[in-house]
Parts: C-alpha cells; structure tokens; sequence
C-alpha cells in the first residue's frame, strides 16, 4: 500500500502541521517505508509464539510506600531569596493592570 503525499497533507492538517514541499515528500516516503514494514510484520506466521506480557522474569520490583519526613522549612527557607508568611515570594508573572 503506497501513501500519497495527499494522504500525508490530510493526516497534517488534522494533526494542525504545516510542511514546506521538501518536507511534505520526505514525510511521505518516511510513512511508506513504515507502512511496508508493517505489513511485512503482518505476513509473518506467529501460529506457536506464545503471547507476550512481558519481557522480564520480575514479578514486583515496587517497594513499599513508606512516608518519610522531609527537609525541615527553616532550613530550606534559608535558600529563598523573599519569603513572605512562610512561602516562598515570587515576582508576578502576568500583571493584572496591562491590557490584551
């Protein structure tokens, strides 16, 4: 099955992309070369292969959720250039006053 350039444009513009010309033909013979791989991987017999869940022999490698205490506050505040009650003061990153 061979994939047209159209067929990479549309698959773009729902994807809300723009490609120049170059790119739009690069893409459209990369996504060939996919498609014919993956039919190639559809022509293999996988009859007697056992269904695979997973690759390793590890059963749980989870540990347990153990709560720990963490770095005290005036220690870390120490660090922060302007506190303010307790938190941490930060500049204003959108000013309310400009208009859009």
């Amino acid at each position: 099955m061979a994939i047209t350039a159209n067929e990479v444009k549309h698959v773009a513009s729902l994807a809300k992309l723009e490609f120049t010309d170059e790119e739009l033909q690069k893409f459209t013979g990369q996504m060939d070369e996919i498609i014919n791989m993956v039919e190639q991987l559809g022509e293999v017999d996988t009859t007697d292969v056992p269904v695979t869940s997973t690759v390793t022999e590890e059963v749980n490698v989870m540990r347990e959720d153990v709560a720990v205490r963490g770095t005290d506050r005036t220690l870390l505040m120490k660090n922060v250039p302007e506190e303010k009650d307790g938190l941490i003061k930060v500049p204003a990153i959108i000013d309310e006053s400009e208009e859009g």
